[in-house]
């Protein structure tokens, strides 16, 4: 039985980098990249957690709590895509409030 650790999130990563780096970048491209970081760890999450699910429903796992591992990465990925999109369309409506 091996227990996997516990890695930071890939998005995490990414925005501690954009901040090195962004004095060198456009910002359009890095507001797109952290959408497209954010969808791909979700789909990557997901898939993840379809694995876990179908090793434990057919007793291939020898490590059962990977399925809960996998379950909370799939729900916290999916909260900070949906909490990125919010502030998105908050931000896009006040802008839109602004009178020129």
């Amino acid at each position: 039985m091996s227990i996997t650790p516990i890695n930071k999130l890939e998005p995490m990563q990414f925005l501690n980098q954009l901040n090195a780096d962004n004095k060198t970048k456009n910002t359009q491209t890095d507001f797109r990249n952290i959408f497209s970081e954010a969808v791909s760890n979700v789909v990557d999450s997901e898939t993840d957690l379809a694995r876990e699910q179908y090793l434990f429903a057919t007793g291939q796992s020898e490590d059962t709590h990977s399925l809960g591992i996998a379950s909370s990465k799939a729900q916290i990925s999916v909260d900070l895509l949906v909490t990125l999109r919010n502030k998105a369309l908050e931000s896009y409506n006040e802008l839109m409030r602004i009178n020129l």
